[in-house]
C-alpha cells in the first residue's frame, strides 16, 4: 500500500490498515493519456481461498509483486505466486504476462535479509522484471 500510494499522491504514509483498494489514476505515456487501475492486495489478503486470487488475477492485465527486503518470507513465495499468474494468464494465450518483482525498503539496508542479487536472479529466473525501491524515499 504504501508503494502505490506513494506512486499516486508522491507522498509517504508509513502504517496501513490489512485491506484492499482498487486506486483508478490517469497517466500520460508517450503523449498518450492511460486510465492506471491498481488493485493492491495486503500480503494477509493474498491467502484467501485460490477463488479470489483467481479472480484478481484474470482482472488484471500486469503485476507488480512487492516483498520487503527486510522479511524473507515475503520473497520466499513469489516463486509460487508467479507460477498460479503464469498459469492462470499464460494457459489462455500464448502472450506473455508482464510481472515486475520490486524490492521495497531499500532504506532499511542494516534490517536487509534479501540481498539485491538474490531478487535479480528470481527475476531473470522467472523471466520478470526486477527493481529494488524504497516507498520511504
Amino acid at each position: 500500500a504504501a508503494l502505490t500510494v506513494r506512486f499516486l499522491t508522491r507522498r509517504f504514509i508509513g502504517e496501513y490498515g490489512d485491506m484492499e483498494f482498487i486506486y483508478s489514476h490517469n497517466l500520460t505515456v508517450d503523449g498518450r493519456e492511460i486510465l492506471l487501475h491498481i488493485w493492491d492486495v495486503p500480503n494477509s489478503q493474498q491467502a484467501e481461498d485460490g477463488s479470489s486470487e483467481e479472480k484478481r488475477i484474470q482482472w488484471a492485465d500486469s503485476f507488480v509483486l512487492v516483498y520487503s527486503i527486510c522479511d524473507r518470507a515475503s520473497f520466499n513465495i513469489l516463486p509460487l505466486k508467479i507460477q498460479f499468474i503464469k498459469a492462470a494468464k499464460e494457459g489462455q494465450s500464448q502472450e506473455k504476462v508482464p510481472i515486475v518483482i520490486v524490492g521495497n525498503k531499500r532504506d532499511l539496508h542494516h534490517q536487509r535479509v534479501v540481498s539485491s542479487e538474490e531478487g535479480r536472479l528470481l527475476a531473470l529466473s522467472l523471466d520478470c522484471g526486477f527493481y529494488e525501491v524504497s516507498a520511504a524515499e
